[in-house]
C-alpha cells in the first residue's frame, strides 16, 4: 500500500505519478491520496481517495488473515510480530474459560490471536477505520467470540466492563508511545484482573505506567522483542500478576 500525504485537494501530475509508481514497484496493490491539511506532527489526515486498487490490503499472520486499511496500525515487521503475538499469548497462559480484553486494538490482531485460548475477548480502539477492519477480520477468520468496539479506552473501558457485568480475567494493552493514561490506569487496578500483559514500543512510559500498576501488581518477567533491527528500539512484553 502507497499512502500519498498532501496538504490541498489536488495531487500534481496524479496519473503520471501513479503509472510511474505501479511500473517501478509492482507489488504495489494500492495507491491512497491522504489530504492532511492541518499544521501538527499527525501525519495522516482523516480523509482517504483511492486512486489505485481497492485501498486496502491484507496479510497473513499465523494462522490468520488481516485486511489494512489506511488509517490503521499494523506492526511493519510481520516475521517478529508473530514472535511479539505468541508470546505475549504464551504468558497470559490462558486456560480457554476466560474473558480478555484487548486495549488498543487496532485490526484486532492480538485478540484474534488470543480468540483460540479465551471464551470471550473484547477489542477496543478508538480509530473507527481500524474498528471496521477488526470486525471484517472476524469474519475472514470465522471467529465468533470477538467483540469489537470504537471509543476511548480511558472512557469505553468501563462502560464495556458496566454494560456487560463481566470482568475480565486478562488484559492485554499495546498503547501508543506515550503510553497509558491515568484514568485507564485506575480502572485497572479498580477492577483488578490477575492478568495483565503490557506490550510497549517505548520503554519511558512503559516504566512509568508499571510503577503505577505495582500498587496490585507484581511483575514477573519484561521481554524485549527486536521488532527493528539496527536501530535502538525494541518492544516489550511485561507480564503482570495480581498480589
Amino acid at each position: 500500500m502507497c499512502i500519498i500525504v498532501i496538504n490541498g485537494n489536488k495531487l500534481s501530475k496524479e496519473d503520471e505519478l501513479v503509472k510511474k509508481l505501479i511500473k517501478d514497484y509492482p507489488d504495489i496493490k494500492t495507491i491512497v491520496k491522504n489530504i492532511n491539511k492541518k499544521n501538527t506532527n499527525v501525519i495522516l489526515g482523516n480523509e482517504n481517495i483511492v486512486i489505485y486498487g481497492d485501498g486496502c490490503i491484507y496479510d497473513k499472520l499465523g494462522d490468520y488473515t488481516f485486511k489494512i486499511s489506511p488509517m490503521s496500525f499494523y506492526q511493519v515487521n510481520p516475521i517478529q510480530t508473530e514472535i511479539l503475538y505468541d508470546l505475549a499469548i504464551k504468558k497470559a497462559n490462558l486456560n480457554g474459560n476466560e474473558t480478555v480484553l484487548d486495549l488498543y486494538c487496532g485490526i484486532g490482531t492480538i485478540g484474534i490471536f488470543a480468540s483460540k485460548y479465551a471464551k470471550k475477548v473484547f477489542g477496543i480502539e478508538i480509530v473507527k477505520q481500524a474498528i471496521e477492519d477488526a470486525k471484517e477480520n472476524a469474519k475472514i477468520n470465522n471467529i465468533n467470540n470477538v467483540e469489537f468496539i470504537s471509543g476511548d479506552v480511558k472512557q469505553t473501558l468501563e462502560e464495556l466492563i458496566v454494560n456487560y457485568k463481566q470482568l475480565p480475567n486478562a488484559i492485554f494493552l499495546d498503547p501508543p508511545r506515550r503510553g497509558l493514561d491515568n484514568n485507564t490506569i485506575k480502572m485497572i487496578l479498580k477492577y483488578e484482573p490477575k492478568k495483565v500483559i503490557y506490550i510497549s514500543c517505548n520503554p519511558a512510559t512503559l516504566v512509568r505506567d508499571l510503577k503505577l500498576l505495582e500498587d496490585k501488581y507484581n511483575i514477573k518477567e519484561i521481554q524485549p522483542v527486536d521488532m527493528f533491527p539496527y536501530t535502538s528500539h525494541v518492544e516489550c512484553v511485561s507480564v503482570l500478576k495480581l498480589r
